[in-house]
């Protein structure tokens, strides 16, 4: 247990910076992408994907990014950037629609 508890002190603790608490700000963000989406399938009855997921993909995904790149992580860098590729090209292709018919 005094292990644990040591584990948890360094990692909550001493380790504490901005970077770690950017860190958790993003993942936070990138998550509740899917709490957005689970709630807005709940209430259709169905499986979709609201345009606020898409914001929130891109907040998430561009602050864990820039932590990645503080971190030097080339894997969680690659990752995060073609992520936000992705997930700008779907806001573009909702709006580019959108504007087509503005009743949707």
């Amino acid at each position: 247990m005094n292990a644990l508890l040591d584990w948890l002190h360094t990692v909550f603790v001493e380790q504490l910076d901005v970077w770690v608490i950017l860190g958790f700000v993003a993942q936070f963000m990138f998550s509740m992408r899917f709490v957005v989406q689970w709630i807005a399938s709940e209430r259709v009855g169905r499986s979709i994907v609201p345009v606020a997921f898409w914001f929130f993909s891109i907040g998430g995904g561009t602050l864990l990014l820039i932590y990645s790149i503080q971190r030097q992580d080339p894997v969680f860098i690659a990752g995060q950037a073609l992520g936000l590729i992705i997930y700008i090209r779907n806001l573009w292709l909702i709006f580019k629609e959108k504007r087509r018919d503005p009743t949707i």
